[in-house]
């Protein structure tokens, strides 16, 4: 039975429930994390607390819990639900008030915190790699939040599945900026390349790592603005996210990518990313190296 935290108290999740007058049910007024697990261990916390706190100020929503406190919170949450690797979810909402799109005063936030299995990255990942397609970005201007309101990535999410993708590229004014819930990269001649952060996207804590990485191992990297065009012609092609780690792109709006297999320069990077979380499983959260 997976134990939850909501609001204080720790209990099987069948237990958990809040008020339906939420700001979250009734608007979406929330954000949110999603934190792997790697042998217990939460893996890049402090960049997931601070990416947190910067989502809560967007919003103009006090940040409940002190970072000890956090820390303290999600630690138990783990420890109670012992099933091997796990993704934790954490949302914040502005509470429960009658609705009315103006901020409520005097009102608590709904913290809730859930864990649930990691599943592991299919084997044939490395021989076949996935599809993507394009679409346009019809998602709000302000991205670089982690907001629980999805609909729109939901509604594009659904659009690759039916056309056999497993992702969406979102391209907004002839940039391609990031996936429904990816970061991208590209490499091309040998140089990686990600968009750089703003407004468009969300600035993903696994993009971050890859280009920590990508820095200690030497690989030539930098971040700049992706075109259709660029995007069309790389020779790789990835996404990224903190629970499908780093994805090989093989076949974008039904072309091949590169030569139809994962590349060289995945295949070394996703070494790498391995070697770094078993270093966490055996020794905890460590700089790049």
């Amino acid at each position: 039975m997976s134990i939850v935290y909501l609001n204080g108290k720790f209990l099987p999740i069948e237990q958990a429930t809040v008020p339906v007058m939420d700001r979250g049910f009734i608007f979406g007024d929330g954000v949110y994390e999603v934190i792997p697990v790697y042998g217990g261990r939460l893996f890049r916390l402090e960049q997931h607390l601070e990416r947190l706190a910067r989502s809560l100020a967007e919003i103009r929503l006090a940040d409940p819990l002190s970072p000890a406190e956090w820390r303290r919170c999600l630690q138990e949450v783990v420890s109670r639900n012992a099933h091997g690797d796990q993704s934790v979810y954490v949302q914040i909402t502005r509470g429960a008030a009658p609705r009315d799109h103006a901020f409520p005063k005097d009102v608590q936030p709904t913290v809730f915190i859930a864990s649930s299995p990691l599943k592991s990255l299919p084997a044939e990942l490395a021989e076949h790699g996935v599809a993507a397609i394009t679409l346009q970005d019809i998602r709000w201007q302000r991205c670089d939040i982690k907001a629980i309101t999805l609909l729109a990535n939901i509604l594009l999410r659904q659009q690759a599945v039916d056309h056999g993708a497993v992702e969406a590229i979102l391209v907004r004014d002839g940039l391609a900026n990031e996936g429904t819930a990816s970061n991208l990269f590209i490499v091309k001649n040998g140089v990686l390349v990600t968009p750089p952060k703003g407004s468009y996207l969300l600035p993903g804590i696994t993009r971050d790592l890859i280009l920590e990485l990508a820095a200690v191992q030497d690989i030539p990297h930098r971040e700049a603005c992706i075109s259709v065009t660029e995007l069309e012609s790389a020779d790789e092609v990835w996404l990224t996210s903190s629970t499908r780690e780093i994805l090989p792109v093989t076949e974008l709006d039904g072309r091949r990518v590169g030569n139809g297999k994962p590349g060289l320069m995945w295949r070394r990077m996703m070494a790498v990313y391995q070697d770094y979380k078993q270093l966490v499983r055996e020794r905890g959260e460590a700089p790049a190296q």
